[in-house]
């Protein structure tokens, strides 16, 4: 297995996981667009949104977003982006959610 999400997600590579279950990891990411930016990723290889097709994963992934953004107090708002494929953005091919917050966002995303 090279996926380094793929690898993170199941302790292959040492990272402190914020969130983990049988389904889904998250962590932060390593180039924050924002002061709090984590990854929600599944533990299961799935290139990206999409090849999701399991309504259980995809619930589990929102599920832990609701999660991570309660336990990191983003009751005023937060945002969940998920790039698909090379035109939307997509750099690493697995699946992932972004949870971007801590600040107001506005209609763009601040320079951080």
């Amino acid at each position: 297995m090279t996926c380094i999400f793929c690898k993170i997600a199941n302790g292959e590579i040492s990272t402190e996981l914020l969130y983990s279950d049988d389904k889904v990891a998250a962590f932060r990411d390593i180039r924050p667009q924002a002061p709090l930016h984590i990854l929600v990723v599944p533990k299961a290889h799935v290139d990206s949104l999409w090849e999701l097709d399991d309504p259980e994963l995809a619930g589990a992934l929102l599920h832990a977003v609701t999660v991570i953004a309660r336990a990191e107090g983003l009751a005023r708002g937060y945002r969940v982006i998920v790039n698909t494929g090379s035109d939307g953005g997509q750099e690493v091919p697995h699946l992932h959610l972004h949870l971007i917050g801590g600040t107001a966002l506005g209609a763009m995303l601040p320079k951080h």
